[in-house]
């Protein structure tokens, strides 16, 4: 029984070590559900939630002007169901726009089933978006092809309208193609959306870097160019990245113009790389080739994709090829091969044999390459196959 003056101690001071642990658990627990009920609100695109509000009913205007499109309700409410219970909603606003474009039925049900969200914008941040994206995309038959890809980089905030314009502005003062600007607003819409100063810190490091390296002023547009289209994400990776990893090249032995060569072939991809997942994958694929560091820089410099496979992916497909009967000089010879997963491998091998080509003793050459390349290459060994060699000195047949 507690005495007077025990009754003013706090109740925490007076619990056991076990039931201290419990408490500390229980709040533990409560500040986790917290977290991620506030992860879950803020992961709410921020131009929804100032001008909508959330109900416990369905919006039904929403819903039968959904229907009414043939957009597949099922799919909205399992997927984001959330939207259903906005107010207001601009579904027929959106249609309108999307059919004034040139959208048939079946695209603007196929744009709204994925991306509901459209509904929620206001009809004038639809209207401007469509000035904007007209700028640099003046084809509307194309801009329509390009919402049905990637609707929300279309249907953004507003807030991101003047960062948008600003960056349009910037990619257009350095002669871009309209082509590419396009593809950078809609495959990295956070490059557009966030403020141009930090874009023109990452372009002219890239720039910086190509200038550094040997690379000629003249052709430094069509370079930073095909960057950017192969790899639109090279913009959001921080400057220092890239430096760090060319400074590591470098120390690898690779020259001014070797690296201008990987860091074109790499495609900008080169920041998605590191230090430290170089320096292993370099050490596992030269003790695997058994090769000196001479040799793994011109092997490299033919696939330059060794560099980001992790070990673990090297392993499968080192095993793979040498399963298949290739041996690790055709490997070295024709290191491009690593590019391909066991499984396409196995089957362009099998496609080879049947046709008599034996890749044990032949070049790896007619493995390598896109889908359509092995296409072409498959036809033209069918086709000596099927075709029989013409001998000029032989009588020919004739009927009787």
């Amino acid at each position: 029984m507690l005495t007077g003056s025990s009754r003013n101690i706090p109740r925490l001071c007076i619990m056991s070590g076990d039931q201290l642990q419990d408490f500390a658990s229980m709040l533990r627990l409560i500040a986790t559900s917290l977290c991620l009920r506030c992860q879950r609100v803020t992961a709410l695109p921020l131009n929804l939630r100032p001008c909508a509000t959330l109900s416990s009913a369905e919006n039904q205007q929403t819903v039968e002007e959904l229907y009414n499109l043939s957009v597949d309700i099922q799919k909205v409410r399992k997927l984001k169901g959330w939207v259903l219970h906005q107010r207001p909603a601009y579904t027929k606003e959106v249609a309108d726009l999307l059919k004034d474009m040139g959208a048939s039925g079946s695209i603007i049900a196929g744009i709204l089933a994925v991306h509901p969200e459209a509904v929620l914008c206001h009809p004038e941040q639809m209207q401007a978006q469509r000035e904007l994206w007209m700028s640099v995309c003046p084809n509307q038959k194309d801009l329509v092809g390009i919402i049905e890809k990637f609707p929300a980089s279309f249907f953004t905030s507003s807030s991101h309208h003047d960062n948008q314009q600003n960056n349009i502005a910037y990619f257009q003062s350095l002669n871009l193609n309209k082509r590419i600007i396009t593809k950078l607003m809609a495959s990295a819409p956070q490059s557009f959306s966030r403020p141009v100063e930090d874009n023109e810190v990452m372009v002219r490091t890239l720039q910086q870097a190509y200038q550094e390296l040997g690379g000629e002023e003249a052709n430094m547009k069509i370079w930073l160019q095909k960057l950017l289209s192969q790899n639109p994400f090279v913009l959001l990776k921080p400057p220092e990245v890239l430096r760090q990893n060319l400074l590591f090249l470098r120390d690898k032995g690779f020259s001014t113009a070797e690296l201008l060569r990987l860091l074109s072939k790499l495609k900008g991809f080169v920041t998605e790389l590191n230090p430290d997942s170089m320096r292993r994958t370099l050490a596992y694929s030269q003790d695997t080739m058994g090769c000196s560091e001479e040799d793994l820089r011109h092997i490299i410099l033919n696939c330059p994709a060794l560099l980001y496979y992790p070990e673990v992916i090297l392993a499968e497909r080192f095993k793979g090829l040498l399963s298949a009967g290739i041996s690790m000089s055709q490997i070295v010879e024709t290191p491009t091969v690593m590019e391909l997963t066991t499984q396409i491998v196995n089957y362009r091998i099998h496609q080879l044999r049947t046709h008599g080509y034996e890749v044990r003793t032949g070049s790896l050459d007619v493995l390598n390459g896109t889908k359509k390349d092995f296409e072409k290459s498959y036809e033209k060994l069918q086709l000596r196959r099927e075709r029989p060699i013409f001998n000029p000195v032989a009588p020919l047949k004739a009927d009787d």
